[in-house]
């Protein structure tokens, strides 16, 4: 899968861009452009392959693709040569036109064609039928929009960016074909900046970025999707959960350990076996009411530790946390270094409250939320989608009535809060509504990050219960909720954040300490234990390379805080600082000072 170059700007997050790059979704014109320019693109494919078969081809975030079934792989030749010939055809000025068939005038034409997909296309079209031509010479299924000619379209604001394997359907099991991609823009400026911004994202890459600072392995031999995490990358991942258990701590949260199997028949209580039985490895056992599975989700064993005892109003709320590692088998096409794993690990939380309690609770979650946005600092942009069920949809279980009840508390959270939010009809769990953070990176990348879901449903179908205050067994609600999502993909998306370049505090090595020569040796070793006191990680460059070559590596480690050790240093009990956040040699500072400030900056998560 070819990951979106998704991003309004490569430097700072405040730095405002010189030019705006929008999103097909923000521009109704760069959305008939893109469309178009597909429509384009798979004419001149037909034309220099006759045998090339086209399927679908979406505008998408910031270009377009096709999918062809093409008998050879298509090479970066090939996508010169189909770039000069969308010229060729752009620059005839040929007319978009819209017709209306019936659905056996298309199915007619497209047998005269002798085009399978599109056959099967038309059966899953709902009438109006709809065709698009490209003057007299090229036509597709497509319900629009476009341009009104190919003279609207710049010749030199597109480029096509590569090639990449995509089944159809999304099947594996079915035809695998080419999917082309390209980009699209009014002007060739936009396109210029895209480019740049583009190769930005490139250096900020968690997967080269990750391996050059040594976080974390992937290994065939293992298999794909499943990240090891060295010494370094395990140290960022227990600061992560160290902060965030803290603030659990804070808000009367519990922690809780679960089992990473379960009986196939737990999750078919839940519902999840039933909806996702294709996304979960294979079973351990010879009959599903014997078989195990192993966990992709932790809700179902939090309400067992609920159900393990019958609970009074008193004890509620309960919450529950756990980092839970779960496991889900993803295509192998859709893995992409963290952000996309088969292993991962959810700081996962449920809540079991009574009806009266929601409101309270979830804004609580919701200002935890907030607080990690915060902290790792990401709160700048970010926006709410209510995440609601489609109610043409049969995906969803549970009551209309619950389901109004859920979608109104989330909806009354953030318009208390005064929240930026829209909704998101369909983005639902199929048990119930959620609230999710919808977070814009350094490169102005959207992520869902943070979310938070309402659920009366699992209760139900668990028979939970609580003694009320008037001795009635009443059905506690659920809060389901993770601040972070995951913890590969948060990481992932932090590297590229910061371009690997951490703040002080989440840094896996935080100060190296540079001694000239040998003879300082002793001196380094004792300021680095007065810091380890402090829990702060670092260590001492004993190599005995010449200072400038410690330096280099230092930086290119990218570690926030180095001190360089000479005779002087020693004789004043001094150290002589260079920080990365303030790109500069601060001079000599006397050790007590440095403590002082390393422990005030890992406090309140400051620079040095």
């Amino acid at each position: 899968m070819v990951a979106s170059p998704d991003f309004a700007q490569a430097n700072a997050p405040d730095e405002a861009p010189e030019i705006k790059l929008l999103r097909t979704d923000e521009s109704e014109k760069l959305e008939r452009i893109r469309h178009t320019f597909s429509h384009v693109m798979a004419m001149a494919v037909q034309r220099l392959f006759p045998k090339t078969q086209v399927t679908i081809g979406p505008s998408i975030e910031y270009g377009f693709y096709y999918d062809f079934d093409n008998p050879e792989p298509f090479t970066e030749k090939d996508l010169k040569a189909i770039k000069k010939e969308m010229i060729k055809i752009i620059k005839k000025g040929l007319p978009v036109i819209r017709e209306e068939v019936s659905r056996e005038e298309a199915k007619q034409r497209i047998e005269e064609l002798g085009e399978p997909y599109k056959l099967e296309i038309l059966e899953g079209l709902q009438e109006p039928i709809t065709l698009y031509h490209l003057g007299d010479q090229w036509w597709d299924l497509c319900a629009g929009p476009h341009i009104e000619t190919t003279k609207d379209l710049n010749p030199k604001a597109f480029d096509l960016e590569s090639v990449a394997g995509a089944y159809w359907r999304g099947d594996e099991n079915r035809a695998q074909l080419q999917r082309i991609y390209g980009t699209a823009w009014e002007t060739p400026e936009e396109l210029k900046e895209y480019k740049r911004r583009k190769e930005e994202a490139k250096r900020r890459d968690h997967r080269k970025l990750g391996k050059e600072l040594g976080l974390f392995v992937f290994s065939d031999d293992v298999g794909p999707g499943l990240p090891m995490w060295t010494p370094k990358g395990t140290l960022l991942r227990s600061t992560l959960e160290d902060f965030l258990k803290s603030e659990q701590v804070k808000r009367g949260y519990l922690p809780v350990v679960t089992p990473h199997i379960g009986r196939v028949e737990l999750f078919k209580l839940s519902g999840h076996w039933q909806k996702y039985k294709e996304d979960l490895f294979p079973m351990m056992g010879k009959t599903e009411e014997e078989g195990f599975v192993l966990k992709a989700m932790n809700c179902p064993f939090h309400v067992q530790i609920y159900k393990s005892q019958l609970r009074s109003y008193k004890e509620l709320p309960l919450r529950y946390a756990e980092f839970g590692t779960v496991y889900r088998y993803e295509q192998s096409g859709e893995l992409s270094g963290l952000t996309r794993v088969r292993g991962f690990t959810q700081d996962d939380a449920h809540l079991f409250i009574t009806p009266d309690q929601l409101n309270e609770e979830f804004l609580k979650v919701v200002d935890l939320i907030q607080t990690t946005l915060r902290a790792l600092q990401l709160d700048k942009s970010f926006r709410a989608r209510l995440s609601f069920r489609d109610p043409d949809s049969d995906k969803y279980i549970g009551s209309d009535e619950a389901w109004e009840k859920s979608q109104s508390a989330i909806r009354q959270a953030v318009e208390t809060m005064g929240m930026d939010h829209f909704e998101g009809i369909g983005e639902a769990a199929f048990y119930g509504p959620k609230l999710d953070f919808i977070v814009r990176d350094a490169l102005d990348r959207e992520w869902q990050l943070g979310t938070v879901q309402v659920d009366y449903t699992l209760p139900e179908r668990f028979d939970l219960e609580y003694v009320a205050e008037d001795g009635s067994r009443q059905r506690p609600v659920m809060i389901h909720r993770a601040p972070f999502g995951s913890l590969e993909r948060l990481i992932g998306i932090l590297i590229e954040q910061y371009a690997g370049d951490f703040p002080l505090w989440l840094a896996p090595e935080q100060v190296r300490l540079l001694p000239v020569t040998a003879d300082q040796w002793d001196y380094a070793n004792e300021a680095a234990a007065q810091m380890q006191l402090l829990g702060v990680r670092v260590t001492v460059d004993t190599s005995g390379e010449r200072l400038g070559k410690m330096i280099r590596n230092a930086e290119k480690s990218k570690i926030p805080v180095m001190a360089v050790i000479g005779a002087k240093e020693v004789e004043g009990n001094t150290l002589s600082i260079r920080t990365r956040q303030q790109s500069g040699d601060l001079g000599a500072i006397a050790l007590p000072e440095v403590l002082d400030r390393l422990k005030t900056a890992l406090s309140d998560r400051s620079d040095f």
